[in-house]
């Protein structure tokens, strides 16, 4: 599929989907615990799919028949392996959340696969640690990356772990407490730290006890059990990205419902890039509300550490600032769904931007962007941020691959035309 985009200016409200990050943590969670589990406001997308039939063949049941709240009968901590090999499809958050919750099996062996894309992405370090916890878990192609399979169970023990992304780290604090001993996990590298608050957030809820000092240092008593839960998904930053950045270009006005300041979502720090950056913003019970200040948009450096999703659409913003516009300390987003770092630079620069790879992010002068041909390398963050040019650019935008949006937004499109975009799918 291609996305079509002309010029045009975006003005009015969009309802923002629930967050992917919260809604994968609690379907394992639910699917884990004892009991039975309500999990209101969902994301609906491919991702979130992923995880629910995942859980489903770990052993629990999951009815997603209604998308305003799914019911998930959990397991108790004691899954099964299944008859078929597990695949995720695009989904690396439940690969490697749930390559934790298989070594929670007491016989038999689970196998994980999934799309180009997911048997790319590393996974060597989380595999290295839940062997060092008792877990017998191998990359069967020796390359540090699915397919994988897990068999023995996580017994605890001690593990040092460089959580490159923050996925590994959360992926053993979710499973560690169900295993058969305590566990100590030293964390000498972690990015995305919000993200590991989330996870920490919904142990909390589902009445896991650990000790950590700081981030650096996990103590994990095993045994435990997760308790069932009634939760409500909040809304989805890293979707939410998008509108933001485009209520702060043009002539735009743009309105994100749903989202809760208070949540520990890393994408919420966006709001504070672009006020740095000059955007005025104002925060209400309803939504953030994103205008652009009469002066416009002012280059400065930005540490993307802590909301790698953002750096797509944080470099189109970038092309409309004045001078120049730094994205630093975010080398993990070259190992996202794509080299994001990388394919930003591409694509942006067919467009008529000045852009430059940095190890660890970009460099981005102000620039006239101009429709192009483009690729969304189906990537979803790559396809939607492009997306948000083409309507800022001169002349038509095509971004192929545009069926990539339904991992995280499938209504993103008709988001869009809803604040006025002329854009359309084709085939």
């Amino acid at each position: 599929m291609e996305l079509i985009c002309r010029p045009s200016r975006l003005r009015g409200s969009v309802e923002i989907p629930g967050s992917k990050s919260h809604t994968i943590r609690a379907v394992a969670i639910a699917s884990l615990a004892e009991g039975d589990s309500r999990i209101a406001a969902p994301l609906w997308s491919d991702d979130a799919e992923a995880a629910a039939a995942t859980y489903r063949a770990l052993g629990a049941t999951i009815d997603t028949a209604d998308p305003a709240a799914w019911r998930v009968r959990g397991t108790g901590g004691e899954i099964r392996a299944p008859a078929d090999v597990i695949d995720v499809g695009n989904s690396g958050t439940t690969m490697r959340i749930a390559l934790g919750s298989a070594t929670l099996l007491r016989e038999g062996i689970v196998a994980f696969t999934g799309d180009e894309q997911i048997q790319r992405r590393p996974l060597g370090p989380l595999v290295q640690s839940l062997n060092d916890l008792g877990a017998n878990v191998t990359c069967t192609r020796g390359n540090g990356s699915a397919p994988v399979s897990v068999g023995g169970r996580l017994r605890g023990g001690q593990t040092s772990i460089e959580a490159v992304t923050s996925q590994f780290l959360s992926s053993l604090l979710m499973c560690a407490p169900l295993g058969d001993g305590d566990s100590i996990i030293d964390v000498p590298l972690l990015n995305e730290r919000p993200y590991v608050g989330i996870t920490l957030n919904w142990l909390e809820r589902a009445g896991i006890a650990l000790e950590h000092d700081g981030l650096d240092q996990f103590r994990v008593p095993g045994g435990q059990r997760y308790r069932p839960l009634d939760v409500r998904v909040p809304a989805d930053f890293s979707s939410a990205t998008f509108f933001l950045a485009a209520g702060a270009l043009g002539d735009n006005d743009v309105t994100s419902l749903g989202l809760d300041m208070d949540d520990t979502q890393g994408d919420k720090a966006v709001v504070d890039y672009l006020r740095q950056m000059g955007a005025v913003i104002d925060v209400t019970d309803v939504g953030v509300h994103v205008r652009p200040s009469a002066d416009g948009l002012r280059g400065c450096e930005l540490d993307l550490n802590a909301a790698p999703d953002a750096l797509p659409m944080m470099a189109v913003v970038g092309c409309f600032a004045s001078g120049q516009t730094k994205l630093v300390n975010v080398p993990q987003a070259r190992v996202k769904e794509t080299d994001r770092i990388a394919v930003m630079a591409a694509e942006l620069t067919k467009m008529g931007a000045s852009v430059r790879e940095l190890d660890d992010g970009l460099m981005i002068e102000q620039s006239e962007l101009r429709g192009a041909g483009v690729s969304g390398h189906d990537d979803h963050r790559v396809v939607m941020a492009l997306a948000v040019a083409g309507c800022l650019a001169d002349g038509e935008t095509r971004i192929d691959t545009a069926e990539a949006i339904n991992v995280t937004f499938p209504t993103f499109v008709e988001s869009l035309t809803n604040l006025g975009a002329a854009a359309a799918m084709v085939a």
